[in-house]
């Protein structure tokens, strides 16, 4: 039925009347484990903790695992073993977990305790000797089960500020043998206390098809929330038609801490139907990397704004979700009204609700101009498979666009006006186009292929080889190359990879020495990140789960090494490097190897004895090399 615009305006003050007190309850949340008393909370147990990150928290290439648990902002807590059980796994290195430990409980499932500052004294004891043994400081071992045994509560180390964590604080998670995340909070640990609903900042609404508009326009809306207690709500009503896709800006906060976590589920429910729900629990380690498809990623890299999505993407496996058809999408009909819930809810099962409503509306050609428009301008971007042109004109008429696909020529029609700005639309699974012209302006697009997801891919040109694994793409790519002052171009920065892409180059070679050159991320053309890479002849061959911008660097200089002190007891050091990073280290004492322990973040490396009770002495020797294979070497005795 076509409602006139009287009545869809009373229809849709119906609905506003309808919400308020008697708004739809939000679904109830997956109840919590028969076993909620298993584990013991492993720091300060039986007293009030709080936390800084929970299970679910967005981070830049993977879910937050677990808990992070305060320690009073200082290292050396005790840390108490969950459950019985036997310790299984134990790590140490200066990045990632740090050093970690793992227990394995009787019920299957497996505890980890990571960025600790010691492990208790028979596994540092055992760590120790197999450091030695092996002459490592990063090692990682595999303790038979009945090696080790611990019962619940005992000590098995301190807290501690190790690997890549921020700040003192104990990251606790519970997996399953299948190396699935739990959330530790569905154990409902009452050292915790959350009484304080997630706080929900901003709805995003994306077309998803080139016949897709919100608010006439083919454009991401972003619209601030307003909040009335534990109930949101947006200022306008939404316009929209066709496939659209929502987004939610939400966050959680634990009672008596200000820190920003993770919320852990999303339901969309759409005129009282349920659409779509996240639950995020029980993730497999190794599909964590998806969480780019969970988010808006290009959102996230550019601007470090979170908004989980209220569909499930294309190439997203990530087992968290419950659907209907279309997987969440919303497909908006003409003169349609749509009463719309985003429930946001914690693990504590504090709820909060925005509320809106989404209005059908059919697309027409609409047209604004701008107070002054000083000179032409063309711009593009690409959005799913839709080419977004954008073409300013001084006289603010609407202008065609033409484009240039292989041999033939197409003139655009623009399908709005905004603010001067002619806004075109193309859709690229018709053919790439080469290039655009527009009153004397040009643009030339470099792209290159239209890389298909789920299969094995390799582009070539004369500049560059791209191999694309079966499980690098999440969606169908569209792929630009350039290279440019020995910058190589190689797809988007704000494009996601699931797994690694292969890439062969032949830069320019002349005055270089090879064996300290190597390839490095730019990322957006400010960074240097070493990558690495392998010569065969002129060419340099690496792997890299990054887009965007990649150049051969040189690294001729050695590592920094600066004496920090030395004693009978122990020496140590200050160690560094400008360019590629550190490689390796090792001392040794009297012709004698010593173990040096590294802490990145504080570019620090000390020695810790085998037999404590006999004193150094002698010649120390410590030689450390970079990545490019520099070495510098520092001499001196005890």
């Amino acid at each position: 039925m076509k409602l006139n615009k009287k009545q869809l305006a009373t229809a849709v003050l119906a609905l506003f009347t309808a919400w308020g007190a008697e708004a739809q309850a939000p679904p109830a949340a997956p109840s919590a484990p028969a076993e909620s008393n298993y584990f013991l909370f492993p720091i300060k147990p039986g007293e009030r903790n709080y936390l800084s990150g929970t299970m679910g928290e967005i981070r830049s290439n993977h879910f937050h695992g677990g808990l992070d648990i305060k320690t009073e902002q200082r290292v050396g807590l005790p840390v108490h073993a969950a459950a019985d059980g036997y310790v299984s796994r134990v790590k140490q290195s200066s990045y990632g977990y740090g050093n970690i430990i793992y227990i394995t409980h009787p019920n299957g499932l497996v505890t980890t305790y990571a960025h600790l500052l010691e492990y208790y004294k028979p596994l540092a004891a055992y760590m120790l000797q197999k450091q030695y043994e092996k002459q490592a400081f990063d090692l990682e071992l595999f303790p038979e089960p009945g090696q080790f045994p611990v019962k619940r509560g005992e000590v098995i180390g301190l807290s501690g500020n190790t690997g890549g964590s921020g700040g003192p604080h104990l990251h606790f998670e519970i997996r399953d043998k299948q190396d699935r995340l739990y959330n530790p909070l569905k154990y409902k640990f009452s050292e915790v206390i959350d009484t304080t609903p997630p706080d929900i900042y901003s709805l995003g609404i994306s077309p998803l098809n080139i016949y897709a508009r919100v608010n006439n326009e083919f454009s991401r809306e972003e619209l601030r929330t307003k909040q009335v207690g534990s109930n949101y709500s947006i200022a306008d009503t939404v316009y929209a038609h066709g496939l659209i896709g929502l987004e939610l800006q939400t966050i959680d906060r634990l009672d008596g801490a200000a820190n920003k976590n993770g919320t852990q589920e999303v339901t969309l429910v759409v005129n009282g139907e349920e659409l779509y729900r996240h639950y995020i629990d029980q993730v497999p380690f190794e599909l964590s990397r998806q969480v780019s498809q969970h988010i808006n990623y290009n959102q996230y890299k550019m601007r470090g704004r979170t908004f989980q999505k209220a569909f499930v993407d294309y190439g997203n496996d990530l087992p968290l979700y419950k659907t209907k058809e279309r997987d969440g999408r919303l497909t908006v009909q003409p003169d349609s009204v749509y009463k719309v819930q985003l429930v946001a809810r914690d693990s504590y099962n504090n709820v909060s609700t925005l509320s809106f409503v989404v209005k059908g509306q059919k697309p027409t050609f609409t047209q604004t101009v701008a107070a002054n428009v000083k000179k032409p301008a063309l711009d593009y971007e690409i959005m799913g498979n839709v080419l977004k042109i954008s073409a300013t004109d001084t006289n603010a008429t609407p202008q065609n666009i033409e484009l240039y696909v292989g041999n033939q020529a197409l003139m655009l029609v623009p399908s709005y006006m905004k603010n001067s700005t002619s806004v075109s639309l193309y859709d690229l699974r018709a053919g790439l186009p080469d290039s655009m012209r527009f009153c004397g302006l040009s643009t030339d697009f470099k792209l290159k292929r239209m890389v298909p997801p789920g299969k094995d891919f390799m582009f070539s040109n004369r500049d560059m080889k791209v191999q694309f694994d079966k499980e690098s793409l999440y969606d169908t790519l569209y792929l630009q190359t350039d290279l440019d002052k020995g910058v190589y171009t190689i797809g988007d920065y704000f494009t996601p990879l699931h797994k690694a892409m292969k890439v062969t180059i032949r830069p320019d070679t002349a005055g270089l020495d090879l064996g300290k050159a190597a390839v490095y991320f730019l990322g957006t053309g400010r960074g240097r990140g070493y990558t690495g890479g392998k010569w065969e002849g002129n060419t340099i061959t690496f792997t890299t789960k990054n887009m965007g911008k990649f150049k051969v660097l040189e690294d001729t200089r050695p590592p920094y090494i600066r004496l920090v002190s030395k004693s009978r007891n122990g020496i140590s050091f200050k160690v560094s490097d400008d360019l590629s990073g550190l490689n390796s280290f090792d001392a040794w004492v009297d012709g004698k190897w010593i173990l040096m322990k590294y802490e990145h973040k504080t570019a620090t490396i000390w020695s810790e004895k085998l037999d404590k009770s006999v004193p150094l002495s002698g010649e120390v020797i410590l030689k450390v090399k970079d990545n490019a294979g520099n070495e510098a070497t520092y001499t001196g005795r005890i």
